[in-house]
């Protein structure tokens, strides 16, 4: 399994032939090294419905026929857009012929802006497990700090985890450190800084937080093997 880094939130993961996709936020995003029109995923998934998570989607499963998986509500309202969705909930797993997806809680925002400066719900926020090749990696989507990640470390063993550390929005440095101590992730990657001046951080000063867990940045286009 080979899992990337793409900027902001965006994490690619390639395994048993597919390209999986989370919150492909590829325009408008000055981070990314990605270009649409040279993606061509199977599967994407999303944490939530923010522009700068949902970003690309409809644009790439249209063009692809990519598999969207989402909350119930977010992929509902993308299938009425023509999407091929599946759809989930908080604590609900299922296991595709690319890997298992489990979604987990997350404390952030729901809404969808649309162009008549509406917001409609957007469901629950979430984070991701996913696992394959007997390796589980966690996208922690956008979210505070919260205890019960450890009982989501406890259950399932986190190979890598992606955590954002932008502070603002989602959780800062001091939080998402503690988060990967909870989590007791064998390698942490910090996500979600830097796009937006209200998210600035230093994220090799985070890794340098890290007690017990090894820490690694990511640039845009650099990748892990699992």
């Amino acid at each position: 399994m080979i899992v990337s880094y793409h900027g902001h939130s965006v994490v690619k993961i390639e395994t048993k032939g597919k390209t999986i996709l989370i919150d492909p936020f590829i325009t408008g995003n000055d981070l990314t090294d990605l270009k649409v029109e040279d993606v061509k995923p199977d599967v994407i998934i999303l944490t939530h419905a923010h522009g700068d998570h949902l970003g690309d989607t409809v644009e790439l499963a249209k063009k692809h026929g990519a598999l969207v998986i989402a909350n119930f509500e977010v992929a509902t309202y993308l299938s009425w857009k023509g999407l091929n969705t599946h759809g989930m909930s908080i604590g609900g797993a299922y296991e595709f012929d690319f890997g298992k997806v489990k979604m987990t809680q997350a404390f952030h925002g729901t809404g969808m802006m649309t162009e008549n400066n509406e917001i409609i719900y957007g469901g629950m926020p979430a984070g991701i497990l996913f696992m394959a090749e007997g390796k589980t990696v966690f996208h922690a989507g956008d979210t505070g700090l919260f205890s019960d990640m450890k009982l989501i470390g406890e259950r399932h063993p986190i190979d890598l985890a992606f955590l954002p550390i932008g502070d603002n929005f989602t959780m800062g440095p001091e939080d998402a450190a503690l988060a990967a101590e909870f989590l007791n992730a064998k390698e942490v990657v910090p996500i979600h800084f830097n796009t937006f001046p209200p998210i600035k951080q230093d994220p090799h000063a985070f890794v340098k937080m890290l007690k017990k867990n090894k820490g690694t940045v990511l640039e845009a286009g650099e990748a892990i093997e699992l």
